[in-house]
């Protein structure tokens, strides 16, 4: 793959990403503020550490997987002391967590624009499955216009990652175009050689734009 079609796909991907990022839980985690110390010295100083090893993508998704389903039955234990509706509703609120924690994993792994907006849609399911659930606690009206938002809401989540898709493919396909009509000047640029310089032209052109 050339330069310019790594280019290409590296920012489809990149917009996907952070198309996610606008719409997934933010789980910002700040970290203590750690003490500031005199430097040791010499004498005394405490040899390099080894630096920590990185597992691969696949390792991390696969610890993120197995965590997302250890911490989903240690909730739906806690769930076994509720009953009626509670238990509805914690079960309901452990598949969620589960669910959203898996399809994050899987689509930073797989790291494609389709996975992203997968996960998007299966989240968006486990949700409005949670949120009947609560809804199961209210009667009549409120019971009613309670289901009603649920669904709004599943719909709006479904409906923004087939928009974000579309926006992105879209400019996938003009960032193409873009790319073709290059690579046509170029090609008519040889035309001021011949011989052997114009099939060195060509070729280059062929490679610059991947044909």
């Amino acid at each position: 793959m050339t330069t310019k079609m790594r280019n290409a796909h590296t920012l489809l991907v990149l917009g996907a990403a952070l198309l996610w990022l606008g719409h997934a839980r933010a789980q910002a985690v700040t970290a203590p503020a750690q003490a500031v110390s005199a430097p040791a010295p010499a004498a005394t100083a405490m040899p390099a550490q080894p630096p920590v090893a990185v597992p691969d993508a696949k390792t991390a998704y696969e610890r993120s997987r197995d965590m997302a389903v250890a911490n989903y039955k240690a909730a739906r234990a806690r769930c076994d002391s509720l009953s009626g509706n509670p238990h509805e509703v914690c079960e309901a609120e452990a598949k969620a967590e589960r669910v959203r924690t898996e399809e994050e994993a899987a689509a930073a792994y797989k790291n494609t624009l389709k996975a992203y907006t997968q996960a998007r849609m299966r989240i968006a399911d486990a949700n409005f499955a949670r949120d009947k659930a609560r809804c199961g606690a209210l009667a009549g009206n409120d019971r009613d216009v309670c289901l009603k938002q649920a669904k709004a809401a599943q719909v709006a989540a479904q409906a923004d990652a087939t928009a974000d898709r579309k926006m992105i493919e879209a400019r996938n396909n003009a960032r193409e175009d873009k790319l073709t009509a290059e690579y046509r000047v170029a090609l008519q640029k040889c035309d001021a050689f011949a011989g052997a310089a114009k099939d060195q032209c060509v070729q280059a052109a062929k490679t610059a734009y991947g044909k």
